[in-house]
């Protein structure tokens, strides 16, 4: 409304900085301590919410209307995310959240399959938790193309009108449910660790780390649905497969196209991506102790060991020492395996981000004073290239090798 407007309260501000983190328009910036409105404001009340210090108030001239959500929506939807001809264990962990919201909350667990010859998923994705299966098939959509997903799934949302919408925080997900969102005209929390439902209100309340996890936010989406929300894979687990029943629709999505036209010619995959690793159960990842390209061998055998994946940190990959999908961190992948073997990895702020929900963290660092002794669960103070041939001699030694 052209007399609504958001005030900040200077002496209630602290700069904390919350309200920037889940603007999701970026109208607001914290600048010299205090918070900043910008004129892209659309006065969805967001950051209002989330401000614990009451610094912020929505405020409208004389007439102005009261804000209220949409009616007409229902259930949850849960994007069952497919690459690479592969249903996506992060879906199945989120139809298990479904589930558990729809205790508190009544109503349909819906799943959405986009793609080319997707349709052999829905069983999987009943037996997980889906009461219902929506198939949007298309000889093109073969291989992600974000506006294309996007147009088709909005389209969905707007037919089926779901009341929460969630995906997977992976690759895919980060590209397409922004772009959903906007189309949509609502809010997105993205890289949430809990989901609950606010008595009263029946809101869908969405927790995510902030400040590379050294607070937590829980965020509401009060004034327009569908409440969407991403989730980190590897946080929940699937709930076991059950003889369930359910309802599969297929969805017409022909002549349905963005205004404008982009394919994907090709798909190359390089070093490191035939190991997901946010599937992962142990990943051991490098960092700038390893020293160089060369010396990262000793990181693969050990991972060889183990049979686990290959990770590492910024300062590994910005040497060129390994390729880009194999970063862990705020600006790589996020990831939560059983086991998490750190090797010459500092633990800046960053790089925990993305992996200090690991259900167990080793850490192996020369400098007893490093960070990433601070959130491991176990840490061996000494030379990498000293532990490492150790550690996998006593491996083979308990397997008898």
């Amino acid at each position: 409304m052209a007399d609504q407007k958001l005030v900040v309260i200077v002496e209630n501000c602290t700069g904390c900085g919350i309200c920037e983190g889940v603007c999701p328009y970026g109208a607001i910036e914290v600048v010299d301590g205090i918070a900043v409105v910008y004129e892209n404001c659309t006065f969805c009340g967001i950051c209002v919410e989330s401000c614990s210090f009451e610094a912020l108030e929505l405020v409208g001239g004389e007439g102005a209307e009261k804000k209220e959500a949409p009616t007409g929506y229902s259930g949850i939807m849960v994007y069952g995310e497919v690459l690479n001809g592969k249903l996506s264990r992060v879906s199945l962990e989120i139809l298990g959240v479904a589930r558990r919201l729809t205790e508190k909350r009544k109503g349909n667990v819906t799943a959405l399959l986009i793609g080319k010859d997707v349709k052999k998923f829905a069983p999987d994705l009943i037996k997980h938790g889906a009461d219902r299966v929506i198939i949007a098939e298309r000889g093109d959509l073969d291989k992600f193309v974000d506006e294309h997903y996007a147009d088709i799934f909005s389209k969905v949302v707007e037919q089926y009108r779901p009341e929460i919408v969630i995906g997977g925080a992976t690759a895919v997900g980060r590209a397409l449910f922004p772009r959903v969102a906007a189309i949509l005209k609502t809010g997105l929390t993205a890289d949430c660790t809990d989901f609950d439902i606010e008595g009263g209100t029946g809101l869908l309340l969405q927790t995510r780390p902030a400040f590379g996890g050294n607070i937590m936010a829980t965020i509401k989406t009060e004034y327009t649905r569908p409440q969407m929300a991403t989730v980190r894979p590897r946080v929940f687990k699937p709930l076991p497969p059950e003889d369930r029943e359910g309802e599969i629709i297929e969805f017409r999505c022909d002549g349905y196209s963005p205004p404008f036209y982009k394919a994907v010619i090709d798909v190359l995959v390089t070093e490191g991506e035939n190991v997901n690793l946010e599937d992962a159960d142990i990943i051991v990842s490098g960092g700038r102790g390893v020293g160089s390209k060369e010396n990262f061998k000793i990181i693969f055998d050990l991972a060889k060991e183990l049979n686990a994946a290959v990770g590492a940190s910024r300062a590994a990959v910005d040497a060129g020492w390994i390729p880009y999908p194999h970063q862990v961190g705020q600006t790589g992948k996020t990831v939560s395996p059983k086991v998490y073997i750190a090797c010459g990895i500092s633990g800046a702020i960053q790089h925990q981000a993305g992996m200090k929900s690991s259900d167990f963290i080793i850490a192996i660092n020369k400098d007893p004073d490093a960070p990433i002794f601070d959130i491991a669960d176990l840490g061996i103070v000494g030379d990498l290239f000293e532990v490492i041939p150790e550690l996998m001699k006593e491996i083979r030694k308990r397997r008898g090798n």
